[in-house]
Protein backbone atom coordinates (compact mmCIF):
# COMPACT_ATOMS: atom_id res chain seq x y z
CA UNK A 1 0.00 0.00 0.00
CA UNK A 2 0.95 3.45 -1.06
CA UNK A 3 2.12 5.16 2.46
CA UNK A 4 -0.14 8.01 1.95
CA UNK A 5 -2.68 5.69 1.37
CA UNK A 6 -1.67 4.36 4.55
CA UNK A 7 -2.65 7.32 6.55
CA UNK A 8 -5.35 8.09 4.49
CA UNK A 9 -7.08 4.70 6.19
CA UNK A 10 -5.90 5.19 9.35
CA UNK A 11 -7.08 8.73 9.42
CA UNK A 12 -10.78 7.35 7.99
CA UNK A 13 -10.43 4.32 10.60
CA UNK A 14 -10.00 6.87 13.74
CA UNK A 15 -12.65 9.11 12.15
CA UNK A 16 -14.87 6.16 11.92
CA UNK A 17 -14.14 5.28 15.70
CA UNK A 18 -15.47 8.61 16.95
CA UNK A 19 -18.03 7.88 14.67
CA UNK A 20 -19.51 4.95 16.31
CA UNK A 21 -19.07 6.07 19.28
CA UNK A 22 -21.30 8.49 18.87
CA UNK A 23 -24.02 6.66 16.81
CA UNK A 24 -24.31 4.84 19.78
CA UNK A 25 -25.15 8.02 21.45
CA UNK A 26 -27.14 10.06 19.34
CA UNK A 27 -28.88 11.50 22.33
CA UNK A 28 -25.87 12.75 23.09
CA UNK A 29 -24.92 14.64 20.11
CA UNK A 30 -24.90 18.06 19.10
CA UNK A 31 -26.75 19.53 15.83
CA UNK A 32 -26.75 22.96 14.83
CA UNK A 33 -28.06 23.92 11.30
CA UNK A 34 -25.55 25.22 8.93
CA UNK A 35 -28.18 26.20 6.28
CA UNK A 36 -30.90 24.87 4.51
CA UNK A 37 -31.30 21.16 5.08
CA UNK A 38 -27.80 21.21 6.20
CA UNK A 39 -26.47 20.12 9.14
CA UNK A 40 -23.53 19.37 11.32
CA UNK A 41 -22.80 17.44 14.10
CA UNK A 42 -20.23 17.52 17.41
CA UNK A 43 -19.52 14.06 15.51
CA UNK A 44 -18.59 15.39 11.91
CA UNK A 45 -16.24 18.32 13.69
CA UNK A 46 -14.35 15.41 16.09
CA UNK A 47 -14.29 13.15 13.38
CA UNK A 48 -12.66 15.88 11.44
CA UNK A 49 -10.21 16.35 14.24
CA UNK A 50 -9.55 12.99 14.51
CA UNK A 51 -8.32 12.94 10.46
CA UNK A 52 -6.66 16.15 10.71
CA UNK A 53 -4.64 15.07 13.88
CA UNK A 54 -3.62 11.92 12.00
CA UNK A 55 -2.47 13.25 8.59
CA UNK A 56 -0.82 16.52 10.73
CA UNK A 57 1.49 13.72 12.46
CA UNK A 58 3.10 12.11 9.31
CA UNK A 59 2.80 15.14 6.53
CA UNK A 60 2.67 18.55 9.27
CA UNK A 61 3.18 21.30 5.39
CA UNK A 62 0.70 19.73 3.36
CA UNK A 63 -2.59 21.27 3.23
CA UNK A 64 -6.13 19.93 4.18
CA UNK A 65 -9.52 21.02 3.15
CA UNK A 66 -12.14 19.93 5.22
CA UNK A 67 -15.78 20.52 4.75
CA UNK A 68 -15.88 21.68 8.53
CA UNK A 69 -12.78 23.46 9.06
CA UNK A 70 -11.92 24.96 5.38
CA UNK A 71 -8.59 25.41 4.25
CA UNK A 72 -5.76 24.80 6.17
CA UNK A 73 -2.87 26.30 4.48
CA UNK A 74 0.30 23.95 5.00
CA UNK A 75 3.62 25.09 3.52
CA UNK A 76 3.71 22.52 0.68
CA UNK A 77 0.86 23.29 -1.37
CA UNK A 78 1.33 20.48 -3.86
CA UNK A 79 -0.56 18.24 -1.49
CA UNK A 80 -3.83 18.92 -0.72
CA UNK A 81 -6.01 16.28 1.60
CA UNK A 82 -9.61 16.87 0.96
CA UNK A 83 -12.15 15.65 3.81
CA UNK A 84 -15.64 15.05 4.36
CA UNK A 85 -15.81 13.52 8.34
CA UNK A 86 -18.99 12.44 8.10
CA UNK A 87 -20.59 12.25 4.38
CA UNK A 88 -24.31 11.32 4.81
CA UNK A 89 -24.81 13.20 8.47
CA UNK A 90 -28.66 13.62 8.20
CA UNK A 91 -28.78 9.66 7.85
CA UNK A 92 -26.49 9.81 11.20
CA UNK A 93 -28.97 12.26 12.92
CA UNK A 94 -31.87 9.59 11.72
CA UNK A 95 -29.85 6.54 13.28
CA UNK A 96 -29.65 5.45 9.52
CA UNK A 97 -26.56 3.19 9.17
CA UNK A 98 -25.50 4.34 6.22
CA UNK A 99 -22.57 7.08 6.08
CA UNK A 100 -19.12 7.14 5.27
CA UNK A 101 -15.89 9.28 6.15
CA UNK A 102 -13.86 10.42 2.90
CA UNK A 103 -10.41 11.46 2.46
CA UNK A 104 -8.79 12.24 -0.87
CA UNK A 105 -5.27 13.37 -1.64
CA UNK A 106 -4.07 15.76 -5.06
CA UNK A 107 -0.72 16.06 -5.97
CA UNK A 108 -0.19 19.00 -8.11
CA UNK A 109 -3.55 19.17 -8.53
CA UNK A 110 -4.24 15.25 -9.44
CA UNK A 111 -6.29 13.05 -7.68
CA UNK A 112 -3.89 10.68 -6.32
CA UNK A 113 -5.21 8.30 -3.11
CA UNK A 114 -8.41 7.93 -2.01
CA UNK A 115 -10.51 5.96 0.37
CA UNK A 116 -14.00 5.82 1.56
CA UNK A 117 -14.72 4.03 4.73
CA UNK A 118 -17.82 3.00 6.35
CA UNK A 119 -17.67 2.61 9.51
CA UNK A 120 -20.76 0.14 10.15
CA UNK A 121 -20.07 -2.07 7.71
CA UNK A 122 -16.24 -2.35 8.12
CA UNK A 123 -16.04 -1.24 4.48
CA UNK A 124 -12.57 0.04 3.51
CA UNK A 125 -12.34 1.38 -0.18
CA UNK A 126 -9.57 2.74 -1.54
CA UNK A 127 -7.52 3.51 -4.34
CA UNK A 128 -4.23 4.89 -5.23
CA UNK A 129 -3.48 6.68 -9.10
CA UNK A 130 -2.84 4.12 -11.67
CA UNK A 131 -2.89 1.05 -8.76
CA UNK A 132 -6.71 -0.04 -9.38
CA UNK A 133 -9.16 0.04 -6.79
CA UNK A 134 -9.33 -2.11 -3.53
CA UNK A 135 -12.32 -3.40 -1.20
CA UNK A 136 -10.60 -3.94 1.76
CA UNK A 137 -7.72 -5.04 0.33
CA UNK A 138 -9.83 -6.94 -3.20
CA UNK A 139 -9.87 -5.49 -6.53
CA UNK A 140 -13.02 -4.23 -7.44
CA UNK A 141 -14.16 -3.19 -11.04
CA UNK A 142 -17.47 -0.96 -12.12
CA UNK A 143 -20.16 -2.90 -14.61
CA UNK A 144 -19.64 -2.54 -17.82
CA UNK A 145 -23.23 -2.32 -18.83
CA UNK A 146 -23.83 -1.03 -22.23
CA UNK A 147 -26.80 0.40 -22.18
CA UNK A 148 -29.73 1.55 -19.30
CA UNK A 149 -31.65 -1.53 -19.37
CA UNK A 150 -31.58 -3.63 -16.52
CA UNK A 151 -29.48 -1.05 -14.91
CA UNK A 152 -29.38 0.17 -10.86
CA UNK A 153 -28.94 4.11 -10.56
CA UNK A 154 -27.81 5.62 -7.88
CA UNK A 155 -29.17 9.30 -7.03
CA UNK A 156 -29.40 12.22 -4.70
CA UNK A 157 -32.01 14.54 -4.44
CA UNK A 158 -30.85 18.42 -4.70
CA UNK A 159 -32.69 19.12 -1.66
CA UNK A 160 -29.93 21.89 -0.89
CA UNK A 161 -30.65 23.32 -4.87
CA UNK A 162 -34.27 22.99 -4.39
CA UNK A 163 -34.30 25.51 -7.62
CA UNK A 164 -33.33 22.80 -9.82
CA UNK A 165 -36.28 20.31 -8.53
CA UNK A 166 -38.31 20.40 -11.99
CA UNK A 167 -35.20 19.35 -14.12
CA UNK A 168 -34.21 17.10 -11.52
CA UNK A 169 -37.17 15.18 -11.73
CA UNK A 170 -37.53 15.27 -15.32
CA UNK A 171 -33.74 13.64 -15.35
CA UNK A 172 -35.11 11.15 -12.81
CA UNK A 173 -38.65 9.90 -14.87
CA UNK A 174 -36.51 9.63 -18.18
CA UNK A 175 -34.05 7.36 -16.11
CA UNK A 176 -36.23 5.37 -14.24
CA UNK A 177 -38.15 4.56 -17.43
CA UNK A 178 -34.63 3.31 -18.97
CA UNK A 179 -33.46 1.18 -16.32
CA UNK A 180 -34.27 -1.08 -13.67
CA UNK A 181 -34.68 0.78 -10.67
CA UNK A 182 -33.38 3.72 -9.12
CA UNK A 183 -31.68 4.19 -5.37
CA UNK A 184 -30.98 7.27 -3.13
CA UNK A 185 -29.29 6.06 0.17
CA UNK A 186 -27.94 9.25 1.06
CA UNK A 187 -24.11 9.35 0.76
CA UNK A 188 -22.44 10.57 -2.30
CA UNK A 189 -19.23 9.04 -1.07
CA UNK A 190 -20.55 5.72 -0.85
CA UNK A 191 -22.98 5.69 -3.91
CA UNK A 192 -19.68 6.46 -5.95
CA UNK A 193 -17.82 4.07 -3.72
CA UNK A 194 -20.87 1.46 -5.22
CA UNK A 195 -20.39 2.57 -8.91
CA UNK A 196 -16.43 1.57 -8.42
CA UNK A 197 -17.52 -1.72 -7.10
CA UNK A 198 -20.23 -2.65 -9.47
CA UNK A 199 -23.12 -2.84 -6.89
CA UNK A 200 -25.03 -0.09 -8.11
CA UNK A 201 -24.36 0.90 -12.08
CA UNK A 202 -24.45 4.46 -12.49
CA UNK A 203 -24.69 7.38 -10.59
CA UNK A 204 -25.72 11.06 -10.95
CA UNK A 205 -26.44 14.33 -8.36
CA UNK A 206 -26.71 18.18 -8.45
CA UNK A 207 -25.22 20.69 -6.60
CA UNK A 208 -22.12 18.46 -4.43
CA UNK A 209 -18.74 19.89 -3.20
CA UNK A 210 -15.25 18.83 -3.97
CA UNK A 211 -15.18 16.64 -0.76
CA UNK A 212 -18.37 15.02 -1.26
CA UNK A 213 -16.89 13.66 -4.36
CA UNK A 214 -12.98 13.31 -4.42
CA UNK A 215 -12.42 10.16 -3.23
CA UNK A 216 -15.19 8.94 -5.14
CA UNK A 217 -14.16 9.65 -8.17
CA UNK A 218 -10.91 8.24 -7.83
CA UNK A 219 -11.74 5.37 -6.86
CA UNK A 220 -14.52 4.67 -10.11
CA UNK A 221 -11.46 6.03 -12.65
CA UNK A 222 -9.56 3.20 -11.08
CA UNK A 223 -12.28 0.47 -10.63
CA UNK A 224 -12.80 1.33 -15.04
CA UNK A 225 -15.40 3.74 -14.95
CA UNK A 226 -15.76 7.51 -16.46
CA UNK A 227 -16.17 10.90 -14.05
CA UNK A 228 -18.09 13.72 -16.30
CA UNK A 229 -20.25 16.57 -15.76
CA UNK A 230 -23.91 16.62 -16.59
CA UNK A 231 -22.38 17.05 -20.62
CA UNK A 232 -19.96 15.02 -20.75
CA UNK A 233 -17.00 17.38 -19.76
CA UNK A 234 -14.55 18.20 -16.75
CA UNK A 235 -16.42 21.01 -15.12
CA UNK A 236 -18.00 18.30 -12.35
CA UNK A 237 -15.56 19.66 -9.48
CA UNK A 238 -16.67 23.35 -10.38
CA UNK A 239 -20.09 22.66 -10.86
CA UNK A 240 -21.14 19.99 -8.55
CA UNK A 241 -23.13 17.92 -11.27
CA UNK A 242 -21.73 14.83 -11.36
CA UNK A 243 -22.50 11.53 -13.33
CA UNK A 244 -20.20 8.53 -13.31
CA UNK A 245 -20.48 4.95 -14.73
CA UNK A 246 -18.67 2.49 -17.00
CA UNK A 247 -17.41 4.23 -20.00
CA UNK A 248 -19.80 2.27 -22.05
CA UNK A 249 -22.85 3.05 -20.14
CA UNK A 250 -22.13 6.62 -19.50
CA UNK A 251 -23.22 7.49 -23.33
CA UNK A 252 -26.45 6.96 -22.61
CA UNK A 253 -26.70 8.02 -19.28
CA UNK A 254 -25.99 11.53 -20.69
CA UNK A 255 -28.32 10.99 -23.33
CA UNK A 256 -31.38 10.83 -21.52
CA UNK A 257 -30.37 13.48 -19.11
CA UNK A 258 -29.35 15.74 -21.26
CA UNK A 259 -32.65 17.09 -22.92
CA UNK A 260 -33.60 18.29 -18.91
CA UNK A 261 -30.62 20.23 -18.42
CA UNK A 262 -31.66 23.78 -19.46
CA UNK A 263 -28.90 26.74 -19.14
CA UNK A 264 -28.09 26.68 -15.57
CA UNK A 265 -27.49 22.82 -15.29
CA UNK A 266 -25.67 22.82 -19.08
CA UNK A 267 -22.38 24.28 -18.08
Amino acid sequence: MHPMLNIAVRAARNAGKVIIRSFEQLDKVEIESKGSNDFVTSADLAAEEAIIETIRKSYPAHTIIGEESGVLTGSDDDYQWIIDPLDGTTNFIKGIPHFSVSIALKVKGKLDQAVVFDPIRGEVFSASRGKGAQLNGMRIRVKAHKELAATIIATGFPHKQKQHTTAYMAMFTALFKKSSDLRRAGSAALDLAYVAAGRVDGYFEIGLKPWDTAAGELLVIEAGGLVTDFVGGHNHTSSGNIVASSTRLQKELLQTIRPHLGEALSK
